[in-house]
């Protein structure tokens, strides 16, 4: 259990960026102290470690609920981002592979003349993007707008909408919308 509480400790004060002899003043801990407590050669008492864990600030139930180590995917290559598009939309949705992804994060492009359909689209959730080149045609409900890079939207989208590049040059935008949708 020492040992368990000392590397979480240790852990912990390593992410946050502090030094030991940092905590050790902030806490009013001595140095030695917070030494042997990260070595696992002592037990802090649960008023000592909430002491500890006041100066950094972070609770006692957070610490010993909190992950120290991402245990899925983080970084994606460019050959990595699953495409979700259909016809000649390309929808690359970064995290395809997390199992409880909580939102869809996806670079989107759009060649001249494309869309995502005729049909309008709805489901549950919100959805915002940034248009990062070219221009893209946004149709929300009865609201039609043409974006261009720099310009952004945000929506709901239970409301009936649909993306069309009218122009003659590709239109890349960056968009995340909740729920995640599994495609």
């Amino acid at each position: 259990m020492a040992d368990d509480v000392g590397a979480r400790l240790r852990a912990l004060r390593t992410l946050r960026g502090i030094s030991q002899r940092e905590l050790a003043k902030r806490c009013g801990v001595t140095h030695s102290s917070l030494s042997l407590i990260e070595q696992g050669k002592v037990s802090p008492s649960v008023s000592s470690l909430t002491k500890i864990l006041g100066a950094i600030p972070m609770s006692v139930g957070d610490f010993f609920t909190m992950e120290l180590e991402n245990t899925g995917k983080v970084f994606y290559g460019e050959e990595e981002l699953t495409n979700v598009g259909s016809g000649e939309v390309v929808f690359k949705l970064v995290g395809a592979n997390r199992k409880s992804r909580g939102l869809s994060f996806m670079v989107e492009t759009y060649p001249p003349i494309s869309d995502t359909g005729r049909e309008m689209i709805t489901h549950q959730g919100e959805e915002a993007g940034v248009i990062i080149e070219g221009e893209i045609e946004i149709t929300i409900g009865g609201d039609t707008r043409v974006l261009k890079a720099g310009e952004a939207y945000y929506f709901d989208t239970n409301v009936p909408h649909r993306f069309r590049n009218i122009g003659d040059v590709e239109c890349r935008l960056v968009s995340c919308a909740t729920p995640a949708r599994m495609f």
